[in-house]
């Protein structure tokens, strides 16, 4: 399935299904991160080990807020901050955070924390808002290719088998940036 509605993809994640969708810089696997057949469907397309983990995009802060509560004030107010003031064009920035028990297990892989991202892409926005939560994010691309920067791209990689949420890709012209919460290490650069 191809749709334009956010609704509709929404739908397609209550549903336990995966979700191909843009972000800021490239196009993205998602689904329910509490959902674990639809989080292993997702390792299998990408021929990922689970033991890497994967990215949780949230629509809103209050979606994620409860990831930040043993955070540093000051790293705290720097995460918000990276999250809120950020430009269209800026790349985004993603965070390691302690993981609480909210957060399933297999979605951390073999770390201790989880890495969040609140998004200002206005599609990835309405929907986290629309799923009401935030849910996986990862490059769509099987592993050791280029991650797709176009529905075609996509669809080249996974087929008409996947449920696909067309729009644009934001501005940026680099997937996020990692960076440690705990240690303020940059892991991707």
């Amino acid at each position: 399935m191809i749709t334009t509605s956010v609704a509709e993809a929404a739908q397609v994640l209550q549903q336990g299904k995966v979700l191909a969708y843009p972000t800021e810089a490239v196009w993205g696997l998602g689904c329910d991160p509490y959902n674990e057949t639809a989080f292993l469907e997702i390792l299998k397309l990408k021929q990922r080990p689970i033991e890497k983990g994967v990215i949780l995009l949230a629509g809103q802060l209050s979606q994620v807020e409860h990831l930040l509560t043993d955070i540093d004030p000051t790293i705290r107010e720097q995460i918000i901050h990276s999250w809120t003031q950020r430009s269209k064009t800026e790349r985004a920035t993603t965070w390691l955070l302690p993981a609480d028990d909210q957060i399933p297990a297999w979605i951390k892989g073999d770390h201790p924390q989880v890495a969040v991202r609140v998004t200002n892409h206005p599609l990835c926005t309405a929907l986290c808002n629309a799923f009401n939560g935030f849910i996986v994010s990862t490059s769509a691309n099987p592993a050791g290719l280029e991650p797709a920067r176009s529905l075609q791209e996509a669809n080249q990689y996974f087929g008409s088998d996947l449920n696909y949420l067309n729009g644009d890709l934001g501005l940026s012209r680099e997937p996020s940036k990692i960076i440690d919460a705990s240690t303020g290490a940059i892991i991707r650069a």
